[in-house]
């Protein structure tokens, strides 16, 4: 069998944090529909990013997911986000944390290894959901993020 590691099998590692991070108690609030990207000042780079993501709703919002990347391959991302206006079905929070790149991590000006820092802002209307992700310019000035939320239905305990 060939090494395995959880940093070239990005599925893996989500299965491996969800079973740590959740039980039938705690169960997700939230789950988001990741559709596509938009590069601001770059080409090259694919637009359609189809994921999922899991959102635990606290005084922090705790999401974690999986999604392909604008390189084609698949990636795992946890990120926290702090709600600072909401009106309505209107949310505005800022977001941060970190998303696995196997492969492309190193290419990142920020990077540890193939982890690389995400942080922006998150508006969401109704079911839509815009996250804005600013950039030093290079490769990108700012990528923009979109898709689709629903909240988790809960049963009685």
């Amino acid at each position: 069998m060939k090494n395995f590691s959880l940093r070239h099998h990005p599925l893996a590692a989500l299965v491996a944090v969800l079973s740590l991070t959740t039980s039938a108690a705690a169960g997700p609030d939230r789950f988001s529909l990741l559709l596509g990207s938009k590069h601001i000042g770059a080409s090259g780079f694919e637009e359609v990013n189809p994921g999922i993501f899991l959102t635990w709703e606290r005084q922090f919002d705790f999401s974690l997911g999986l999604f392909r990347n604008s390189y084609g391959r698949p990636a795992v991302a946890a990120v926290a986000a702090y709600p600072l206006y909401q009106r309505g079905t209107f949310q505005l929070a800022v977001f941060g944390g970190t998303a696995l790149y196997p492969v492309e991590g190193r290419r990142f000006r920020a990077h540890l290894g193939d982890f690389v820092p995400v942080a922006g802002v998150q508006a969401r209307l109704g079911k839509a959901f815009v996250q804005v992700i600013p950039s030093d310019g290079q490769p990108v000035e700012a990528i923009f993020s979109f898709g689709m939320t629903f909240p988790m239905a809960k049963t009685a305990q």
